[in-house]
């Protein structure tokens, strides 16, 4: 007989029927998600001014996100009536909150990316699941 598996982690703490956790999750951890609610930090941005000021995003990436995030309350739009209409975005309180996370995993990435590029190139040399030992701390260094 198989012996039980003790589960462990921080899926052990949520309800059995988690995957409304597994949905937000999936919205936080998105890159937009973490690029649009880094850049608003504290400011309100028209919608042209965050455009620009996230590289890559398309247009249809960036409506379809802000509107995620406008459903989740994790940002507010406003849309005035003039000509050229103008449309702001702004976090909320909600939004904020989870922007110092955010924030991290932006800064994060920037501080790490050259080893992570490293250690995929190391990865797709020497191919997946064989001995790192003599490369990784190469890898590292780079």
């Amino acid at each position: 007989m198989a012996a039980q598996r003790t589960p462990v982690g921080p899926c052990t703490a949520w309800p059995e029927d988690s995957a409304f956790i597994r949905e937000v999750l999936d919205r936080i951890g998105d890159k937009w998600t973490v690029l649009v609610l880094s850049t608003l930090g504290d400011r309100t941005l028209r919608y042209s001014d965050l455009m620009a000021s996230i590289p890559g995003v398309s247009q249809r990436m960036l409506t379809v996100t802000v509107k995620a995030l406008e459903r989740d309350g994790l940002v507010t739009r406003r849309a005035y009536a003039e000509v050229p209409p103008r449309v702001e975005y702004e976090a909320t309180e909600l939004g904020r909150s989870l922007q110092r996370a955010v924030v991290q995993l932006a800064q994060w990435a920037a501080e790490n990316h050259e080893t992570v590029a490293a250690n995929r190139t190391l990865n797709d040399r020497i191919g997946v699941g064989r001995s790192r030992s003599h490369g990784t701390e190469a890898a590292r260094t780079h």
